[in-house]
């Protein structure tokens, strides 16, 4: 029986701890090709690269594993993957991370990560994105694997719905169980802070408090912050049609 194809990437480079995790956990269930960002690309949301060549660098090969890096984002990463890697057979399942750091709620739209989750799922394909709420560049995902594991094969054998991926979001430490959740209501107050170069010119680092206006303990960020893997099913299709109707009276 032949084994699935399992396509990762991440936007937090080819180096990450966590995506090398990944790597592994999916060599278990299938075989691996791995597209991923040669850089750090964090929060890249969905940009893609069209004002310089992009470059496909084959990095490992050994049996049912081929990794390759991307000089571009996330999304350069998956659409390379799909116009050049996955010309003979497309991918069963696209799974991008471990990403260090939540892209739950809020997060979501800036994250890279999910990004390529998105991406892979206007491509048809069953995708997941799997995240920690740990930024730390050496942090240790092993509490989550079993359930990668179990998510995983679960969507390997029974799909998902049409345009629809998963968001998934670990807590940092022990994992009480599984939520299926929506998408905490929340934003970012941020601000940028002014710093004077040897020079005497002004840059700045942006930092900024994440503020959560949700109480329901449904809600990704709550259900993940609980203890619990909280994963949130997402479309592709942003229409909001419960306004639909409404907005034909007004506007048409």
């Amino acid at each position: 029986m032949k084994r699935p194809l399992i396509f990762i990437t991440n936007d937090d480079s080819y180096w990450a701890k966590g995506i090398q995790l990944l790597i592994q956990l999916m060599s278990n269930i299938g075989d691996v090709v791995v597209v991923a960002p040669l850089t750090q690309q964090s929060g890249k949301s969905h940009a893609i690269t069209t004002i310089r060549p992009l470059r496909l660098k084959k990095m490992e090969e050994r049996e049912g594993f081929i990794g390759y890096t991307c000089n571009g984002t996330p999304v350069d990463s998956v659409k390379m993957a799909f116009s050049v890697v996955f010309k003979d057979r497309k991918p069963d399942l696209v799974v991008a991370g471990i990403n260090h750091g939540s892209n739950a709620s809020i997060n979501t739209i800036y994250s890279g990560t999910m990004a390529a989750v998105f991406e892979g799922c206007a491509e048809g394909i069953p995708s997941i994105g799997f995240s920690v709420d740990n930024h730390d560049v050496e942090a240790d995902f092993s509490h989550c694997s079993s359930f990668i594991e179990k998510i995983t094969n679960d969507v390997l054998e029974k799909g998902l719905d049409k345009n629809i991926c998963l968001n998934v979001n670990f807590p940092e430490d022990e994992i009480k169980g599984i939520k299926v959740c929506h998408q905490a209501k929340a934003y970012w107050n941020e601000s940028f802070l002014e710093r004077k170069d040897p020079m005497g010119f002004s840059y700045y680092w942006l930092t900024g408090q994440y503020n959560c206006l949700d109480e329901n303990n449904r809600a990704d960020h709550l259900a993940m912050k609980d203890g619990y893997c909280a994963i949130t099913p997402m479309q592709v299709d942003l229409t909001a049609y419960k306004v639909i109707e409404d907005y034909k009276i007004r506007f048409e």
